[in-house]
């Protein structure tokens, strides 16, 4: 178990916390605020409890050098109007220097701060120990919440814990007892739902979960290279020949462990993938040669509501077709609120799956939505992460 903010009095101290506010902008707008708001809880009890607040996160992708374009001045401008507090945002390219180190120790009790963008230093993604060092300089305690970055050894979050006693935020806590509480202990009858593309992505995770669930429902692209190692038709859908034996050992696996596995019966499709595509309802025993599968249909939704019907846990993880066109975006939009009716543990891992909860507006029906795509996959592999990995043990 690990140590999180309740482990510590935080009364006039310096909280370094590693927030995940990779949020998307547009024209220097936050477009998408879930992540700030997901941290919020954390800050609250942090300025509550009278620490000083120092926030670092990174925001796409920079390379480790200054653009404009990945500076976090217009995060700091939302977090506040969220937090409804001042977020004193401190720039400079290097994210660390000596005007940074004295504004934040000017901080008083209660006062919130965020500083550039980490990436725009090479030494984050190394996990550099002299930019650990620099940072860790900032606080007296380390908080890691950034659960989306957890599955990375940065120097933000596991170089600093060389140097700062640890501790889990409240969002990272509440991660790891869904995953680890899922994983270890899942009530029964345990199913998972495993979508997106590649069968290969999720090898890892397919093989770990086959010891633990009663039911895997197989969707997304990853399905149709199941279905062609049934000897099924599935025309110019993507699909990996090279894994095909593997798929057959995964079924077999699959019935020597009494796992039931569900697979699409029924499939949209369409001649090719574009916007304008319209899209053809068929069983897949008639999926044709010039035919594209899509997405599922509304038989494959109704066999799988009776597979999850008397689930007490259930972990999604990945789309049902090609979420991002309107027309292939409906068996996951469906799924996701046949899920909202369970009565069931239900976690949501990171990625399209959340975007599908929120298009669906269900999000406040479902248990868990994770917050990392990568570190739950990593969890729902049985893998430690790096991230949590370096937080102190209570």
């Amino acid at each position: 178990m690990k140590k999180t903010i309740r482990d510590f009095d935080f009364n006039d101290k310096t909280a370094l916390v590693r927030v995940d506010f990779n949020v998307p902008l547009k024209d220097g707008v936050v477009t998408g605020d879930d992540r700030i708001v997901k941290a919020i809880p954390t800050i609250d009890y942090l300025v509550e409890n009278g620490a000083k607040v120092v926030l670092v996160s990174h925001l796409g992708r920079p390379k480790g050098e200054y653009k404009e374009e990945f500076s976090l001045a217009p995060v700091a401008k939302r977090a506040a109007e969220l937090l409804k507090k001042d977020v004193k945002f401190i720039p400079s390219k290097e994210v660390v220097d000596v005007k940074v180190i004295e504004e934040v120790k000017n901080l008083k009790s209660g006062e919130i701060a965020l500083l550039e963008n980490l990436r725009f230093v090479k030494g984050e993604e190394k996990n550099d120990p002299d930019f650990a060092k620099k940072l860790a300089s900032l606080g007296d305690i380390f908080v890691n919440d950034a659960f989306g970055t957890a599955h990375r050894a940065h120097a933000s979050n596991v170089g600093v814990t060389e140097f700062l006693p640890s501790c889990a935020g409240l969002l990272v806590e509440k991660e790891i007892k869904y995953f680890e509480d899922a994983l270890k202990n899942p009530e029964k009858p345990f199913a998972a739902i495993l979508g997106g593309s590649k069968v290969s992505d999720k090898i890892g995770v397919i093989e770990n979960l086959l010891e633990k669930v009663d039911v895997l429902v197989i969707v997304g692209a990853m399905a149709n290279t199941f279905l062609k190692s049934k000897g099924l038709e599935v025309g110019k859908s993507l699909v990996e020949d090279d894994k095909l034996d593997l798929a057959r050992e995964i079924m077999a696996k699959a019935t020597e462990n009494h796992v039931e596995i569900i697979l699409p019966k029924d499939v949209i499709v369409a001649p090719e993938l574009s916007d304008n595509a319209k899209g053809t309802l068929k069983k897949v025993e008639d999926v044709g040669q010039d035919d594209m599968i899509l997405d599922i249909g509304k038989e494959s939704l109704k066999d799988i509501e009776g597979s999850l019907s008397k689930a007490k846990t259930v972990v999604l993880n990945g789309p049902c077709g090609v979420f991002e066109i309107e027309e292939f975006s409906h068996g996951t939009i469906e799924l996701v609120k046949i899920l909202a009716k369970l009565d069931a543990t239900v976690i949501v891992g990171g990625g399209d799956s959340v975007a599908a909860v929120e298009k669906a507006g269900v999000a406040d029906k479902l248990t868990h939505i994770s917050t990392g795509g990568g570190a739950s996959l990593e969890m729902l592999e049985g893998k430690k992460l790096p991230g949590i990995e370096a937080v102190e043990e209570a």
